[in-house]
């Protein structure tokens, strides 16, 4: 079957189609960016830093935010059919943000370790955005490649996402 061909569900009647490469680059780089705009709003200069209150704020804001966006697409496109069928086409599209849940983890993770070691919120935050936006790079270039994208211009848009962080790293630094 083609990808781009809407499969068939048990009752015969077709799923939207289905957009895997568009799913993993959107949910990654929204993942990671609003990981990287907590991690920066939640370091308050002068203020306590509480590093597992905010790695749980990044974690269920990505996930509050990935079946928002699940839902809303779910919304958009609500299929003709039983109730059965919608839900299943519902849950489908809820499974699909699983790559804006996963982008927000290196950060959860950074911060657990924070809490672990005692380490201060200025490296912590740096650290973070510095490696988010690696990571808004990784997305992007990877999934250009995996969707056909020849490996320059998978590059640029590796750079084109990773331009995104810096605009954070620099808005933090501003704005702080």
């Amino acid at each position: 079957m083609n990808e781009h061909q809407p499969q068939a569900s048990p009752g015969g009647r077709p799923f939207p189609p289905s957009r895997r490469g568009a799913d993993v680059m959107f949910g990654g780089v929204y993942g990671t960016v609003l990981a990287s705009g907590l991690l920066a709003a939640l370091d308050q200069e002068g203020g306590d830093f509480t590093p597992y209150y905010d790695a749980s704020w990044v974690l269920v804001t990505a996930a509050t935010a990935g079946l928002a966006h699940g839902y809303s697409h779910h919304m958009t496109t609500h299929p003709q059919g039983s109730v059965g069928h919608r839900w299943r086409v519902l849950t489908r599209a809820l499974w699909h943000e699983w790559p804006m849940i996963a982008a927000a983890l290196p950060t959860v993770l950074l911060l657990v370790l924070a809490g672990l070691t005692a380490w201060d919120p200025y490296g912590v935050t740096a650290v973070g955005l510095g490696l988010n936006t690696a990571l808004l790079f990784a997305w992007g270039a990877g999934v250009a490649v995996r969707v056909g994208y020849r490996l320059a211009s998978a590059l640029l848009i590796g750079l084109a996402d990773a331009t995104i962080g810096l605009a954070i790293i620099a808005a933090n630094a501003l704005i702080k």
